[in-house]
């Protein structure tokens, strides 16, 4: 069967089992499942800070009466496939879920013990379709609706923000911080934005003793967080305390290098995971007081790129592999059932019942993979994109960032 008609298949077989009232059909794409084997641990204390200074203020996300999507996402329900691209030159996409950008990280050597993991970014042009690469920045984040990214500059943590319109490649704003950025996550709404905050890169690699290889750093440098209103671009930073034995770089009081913030499915609160916690994540209020996790977060884990469905549902779970060779877990969000679906690492959700994921070629290694599109109660899977070669930190591996338009 060629990839036509598995994409007719597919189609066929959503659009039989959505409702009447439903807003689109769903659609996955697999993803390795590939395990942080360093961890720590974060503890929290609250305190606010200074607000920010904004330059223009320019209406990036505006109501949506106009279409502004990408050239070939103007249907509904599409699926634009290229199963033969890798990395990916033109528009991948499933229902209302785009590849909006991707990245290729990249050590570079700064001196015999230090080194650092670089970002180049493709990011969609919204005029053409077509992937276009982007060396301005060391970290982006797409925005709900693919009309503007938050970006770093090149020099982590940076001391500004960039609001960039997708559409003209300009940055429209610049929010001016008093605490050094490195991570960014948008909202659902699009709304809001969480800027977590280090006391150094969080990239940076060095030479463990008696290794040949970089490795991230055992001890984080995370300081806390801001949450901006987009539209104004006024915010507050919330510091979160780093605990802990300093003297024990493996004990409960260290997180990864990079543990970055994100808004709950809800945008209430602030959350991030914690490796080494008991429930392996820590939720916070906007100021930056630690709370109890939410009821319908506790089946979350932080490694899990999906996250949560539209409705907020169903949980993105981890690797199952019990059905099928590789195969992931979806979960209720309230029950804790779990429903076995293909694919390695889920990615991205696409409506209700259908995610974008890695997943493997049958008879090949862990590190062999292309985007598939799954869904939930289906056995077929629609290739995304050509086969990812190498192992992780190979040359060429791309890393896929999703949105919504």
């Amino acid at each position: 069967m060629n990839v036509d008609e598995l994409v007719r298949d597919a189609l066929r077989e959503q659009a039989g089992e959505q409702t009447a009232a439903g807003p689109g059909f769903a659609d996955r794409v697999l993803a390795l499942h590939r395990r942080r084997r360093t961890r720590r641990l974060a503890t929290v204390a609250a305190a606010t800070a200074a607000v920010v200074a904004v330059a223009v203020a320019v209406p990036l996300l505006d109501s949506g009466k106009s279409d502004t999507r990408p050239s070939g996402v103007t249907e509904q329900h599409g699926i634009h496939p290229h199963p033969t691209q890798s990395p990916p030159r033109d528009l991948i996409s499933a229902g209302e879920t785009a590849l909006a950008a991707y990245y290729i990280p990249k050590t570079v050597k700064q001196s015999p013990k230090q080194a650092v993991s670089q970002r180049t970014y493709w990011l969609l042009d919204p005029k053409t379709g077509k992937y276009v690469k982007d060396t301005r920045w060391s970290y982006v984040a797409v925005a709900p609706g693919m009309k503007a990214a938050a970006v770093l500059e090149r020099t982590l943590p940076a001391a500004r923000i960039g609001l960039l319109d997708l559409a003209t490649g300009k940055v429209a704003r610049w929010i001016l911080v008093d605490h050094g950025v490195a991570g960014l996550a948008f909202s659902r709404d699009g709304k809001k934005l969480v800027a977590t905050t280090y006391g150094k890169n969080p990239d940076l690699r060095v030479k463990m003793q008696g290794s040949k290889s970089w490795d991230s750093e055992q001890t984080s440098s995370r300081t806390g967080f801001y949450v901006f209103d987009v539209t104004t671009g006024k915010g507050s930073w919330s510091e979160v305390k780093l605990g802990g034995d300093p003297n024990n770089p493996m004990g409960g009081g260290f997180l990864n290098a990079r543990q970055d913030f994100a808004f709950s499915h809800d945008g209430r609160h602030v959350w991030a995971g914690n490796p080494m916690g008991d429930i392996g994540k820590q939720f916070y209020e906007p100021s930056g007081a630690e709370i109890s996790v939410p009821a319908n977060e506790k089946y979350v884990d932080w490694f899990v790129d999906a996250y949560k469905s539209p409705s907020g549902r169903l949980v993105a779970g981890d690797f199952a592999g019990k059905k099928w060779e590789t195969s992931s877990y979806v979960i209720d969000a309230v029950t804790g059932a779990k429903t076995e679906v293909h694919g390695q690492q889920l990615l991205a959700w696409v409506g209700e019942k259908s995610l974008i994921a890695w997943d493997i070629i049958p008879g090949s290694n862990e590190f062999h993979q292309q985007l598939v599109l799954v869904t939930i109660g289906s056995n077929k899977e629609v290739p995304l994109s050509g086969l990812r070669m190498g192992n992780d930190g190979d040359a060429g591996r791309w890393e896929p960032v999703f949105a919504e338009y």
